[in-house]
Order: C-alpha cells, then structure tokens, then sequence
C-alpha cells in the first residue's frame, strides 16, 4: 500500500515500467515482442481456420483446442499492442479507464482458460477410459454448452474483484505501475487504503480457479495414466498417451508459472516478482500451443497441409486464368 500524503482522488493515468532490468532497446524490445505477436497470432489463427474448416476435425478435442486458441489470441490482444506502443514512445502511460480494461481482461480471459484446459482433460478421460459412453457424453450440443461455461464464468469470476479496484483511491497521478502490465499485485501496491480484504478476495478466487481445475486435470490424467498401463499392446499405450502428451505440455507451463504468482495471500508485497515468471504466462504458452498441437499432432498436420495446398491450387488457376478479351476498336 503507497502512503497517503500524495492521495489523488481524480487519477486519470499510470505509467507503466516495462522491462527496467533489460539493457535493450526499445527498438530492440519492440522487434522482439512485435515477431512473438505475429506469430503467435499467425499460429492460433492457423489452428482455428482449420478446426473450422475441416470436417476430420469436427470433434471435442478439435473444438476445444479451437477455443483454447481463440483465448489466446485474445489475451496477448490484451497486453502486447500497449507494450509495442510504449517501446516506441517516451512516455510510458495508460489512462485510467484502459488500465482497468486490460486488468479485467487480461483475468477473464486467464480464468476462461484455465477452466478450458479442466474441461480438456475431462474431455481426454472420457475418450479414452469410456470410449463407448463418448460419444454419448461429449455430443456438440455439450460442448458447446462447456465450452460456453467456460467463457462465462471467467466474465462473471472476475467482475466484483475489477469493479472493486475500479472504485479503490490511487494516491498519486501518474504513479508508475512496477510492470509491463496492469496485474494485480503492482495495481494494488499503488492503492492509496488498505486493500487486505481484497488481496484475501483476489486468493480465494485464485485458488478456487486455479487449484480447483488443476485437481480436475490432475484426477482426469491419473485416471487415464491407469486405464493406459492396462492396455496390453505397447503401439496402443503408444497411441493413448500421444493424444495427452500435448495437454499435458501447456497444463505444466500454464499452470505452474499461474500458481506461483497468483495463488498466494498477500498481491500487494509481491511487486519485485520476477517478470520473467509472467512472461510464461503471457506469452511463451500463447505462442507455443499451437506448434505444440499442430507439430505433436498427426491430424492437424495433415488437415493444415490440405489447406495450404488448397490455396496454393487456388491461387495458381486464378494466376492461369486467361485475360478478358479486349474490345475491338472500330476504325
């Protein structure tokens, strides 16, 4: 908590402080960081016109890892557009009212995902340990309604905690924000009251978000480990494991940089975490899922190489297509 002898009611902007340990540039850091949102864009946008677009991949696992990607495209929306433009810029600020924007979005759409990856595993569990009941269980209209719950409940998860800090008396105009984000701890530092109650409030939804839906994945995964080792035939262990391994990649990268940071008492004291943690979370997962899926992933290789080869085709017979006769002049 900041003291009050500098309390302004009537905060308008934050400055945020980027990267401060980092010798580079901000040319240096813009090239860097613009190269990792095109790609990352590039990457989930691929994965999400081929979900939609193939029929071989009409399933839950497929319409799963297209929201999963959907999210990912939207929370590096979140960060990354600000970040690029303050590396070019001298003064380093966010308004108020986009500083409470990127924080409410940036924890809807972190909790959206967490709950997505939950319903993952359980999606996985199914499939391989009630194969015959599958099809049954996880039907387009269920998915559908899961999927939609998990967007749902990370909107409505955190709206009291951002209108809450929306409404909390910051003691300074233009107080700098010790990272390159609005996050909670850095936000809450700067609150000009005691915001105990809250940083209480932000563990126990953290927790409940967090730990709850790693338990899910975590029960999913140990049932599915077991189901798997009694499968007589080594090719078929082989098989029922290459359709987890994936999941399993982000879950560990995901949820073990999220647990360090956000499920803890105090936010407010945890200012000088180390920032490398979060660049885990918001960039490094975004950007790895969809070479992960697509490269571990036989499937979606082989529906991204029709497409492609589609529109090369396309492209060629538009490039082959005769000139439209012109038309004779009459002397």
């Amino acid at each position: 908590m900041a003291p009050c002898g500098n309390h302004s009611e009537g905060t308008t902007e934050f400055v945020l402080a980027g990267f401060p340990n980092l010798n580079s540039t901000g040319v240096e850091l813009f090239s860097t960081f613009f190269l990792i949102y095109l790609l990352t864009l590039t990457g989930n946008v691929l994965i999400v016109g081929v979900v939609g677009a193939d029929h071989r991949l009409q399933t839950p696992m497929y319409f799963f890892l297209g929201n999963l990607s959907c999210l990912e495209i939207l929370i590096t929306s979140v960060i990354i557009p600000k970040m690029l433009s303050n590396f070019l810029s001298k003064q380093h600020t966010i308004s108020f009212a986009a500083c409470i924007a990127q924080f409410y979005f940036y924890f809807f759409l972190g909790a959206s995902e967490f709950l997505l990856l939950a319903v993952m595993s359980v999606d996985r569990y199914l499939a391989i340990c009630r194969p015959l009941h599958y099809p049954l269980l996880m039907s387009g209209a269920v998915c559908f309604r899961v999927a939609s719950a998990c967007w749902v409940g990370g909107l409505l998860s955190v709206l009291g905690p951002t209108v809450t800090v929306a409404l909390l008396p910051f003691c300074k105009q233009g107080a700098v924000i010790q990272h390159f984000f609005c996050d909670s701890g850095p936000l809450l530092h700067l609150a000009c009251t005691n915001t105990t109650k809250l940083e209480e409030t932000d563990f126990i939804l953290a927790f409940l978000v967090i730990v709850s839906s790693l338990t899910i994945t975590a029960a999913s995964y140990g049932q599915i480990v077991l189901a798997v080792l009694r499968i007589p035939s080594a090719s078929g262990r082989q098989k029922a494991f290459s359709t987890c391994t994936s999941h399993l990649m982000v879950v560990t990268l995901f949820y073990g940089s999220a647990i360090f940071l956000y499920v803890r008492p105090s936010q407010s004291g945890s200012v000088d975490t180390n920032w490398s943690v979060t660049v885990v979370t918001t960039f490094v997962t975004p950007l790895l899922n969809p070479f992960i899926y697509a490269l571990r992933n036989d499937r979606v290789k082989e529906a991204l190489k029709d497409m492609l080869r589609k529109v090369v085709a396309e492209f060629s017979d538009n490039s082959l297509l005769p000139e439209s006769p012109r038309k004779k002049t009459v002397s």
